[in-house]
């Protein structure tokens, strides 16, 4: 982006219940759009089969959390299904600083948190299942949890679906290709907001100015 017209960066905030698909629509929106900031979370708990450190999670022990959180250097942490995870502070706001958008896949209470944190800059979606039902089967086909960690899951899953009017934007997660599509339409409108390119105005004057 030319520092000409170099716009305020996009916070972009995804929550669902466990198993709905807010991991798999932000990675694919990282995939295809190299600008774009993952942030990545850290969490006391262990990694599942085929996750790795640094990509999936941060994972440290529940004593280097407290450290940290104690330091201030999460932006948002919360205990979630007996974890606790947060957000990294400082990767964020280098990000940010450096002109990119930054992705979050994070749970309501962290969602709560970085927008009444930066209210102006961030833009939440919610993505829910099409169905109870089938947010019980991803979850036992994924195979990566015991059978009563999945049932807590499914316990919780209400609770967490009733905080979707909190968002500004909701998904069903019904079809995969299509609900990536609607989440990149939403990043790319929010991209061309008009406050977050204070360039135009300037722009549209000389636009304004010009001879004809």
């Amino acid at each position: 982006m030319s520092s000409e017209r170099r716009r305020q960066p996009v916070m972009l905030v995804i929550s669902s219940p466990s198993g709905a698909g807010k991991t798999s629509l932000s990675r694919r929106l990282v995939a295809d759009h190299a600008d774009l900031f993952l942030s990545i979370s850290a969490t006391t708990r262990a990694a599942r089969p085929g996750e790795a450190g640094g990509r999936e999670y941060h994972f440290v022990t529940k004593e280097t959390f407290e450290t940290m959180a104690q330091a201030g250097d999460f932006l948002e942490w919360a205990e979630v299904h007996e974890h606790a995870y947060g957000t990294p502070r400082a990767p964020v706001v280098e990000a940010m600083r450096a002109g990119r958008d930054v992705i979050f896949d994070i749970d309501w209470q962290g969602a709560r948190e970085v927008a009444a944190a930066a209210p102006g800059d961030v833009v939440r979606v919610f993505i829910l299942p099409p169905s109870m039902a089938d947010l019980s089967r991803r979850l036992h086909s994924r195979a990566q949890d015991a059978e009563a960690v999945i049932r807590r899951r499914l316990g919780r899953a209400k609770g967490e679906i009733a905080k979707w009017s909190d968002y500004d934007y909701v998904i069903v997660n019904e079809d995969f290709d299509l609900a990536y599509a609607e989440l990149a339409h939403v990043y790319h409108a929010e991209r061309l907001r008009r406050v977050r390119n204070p360039w135009l105005t300037p722009f549209v004057k000389a636009l304004e100015a010009e001879p004809i």
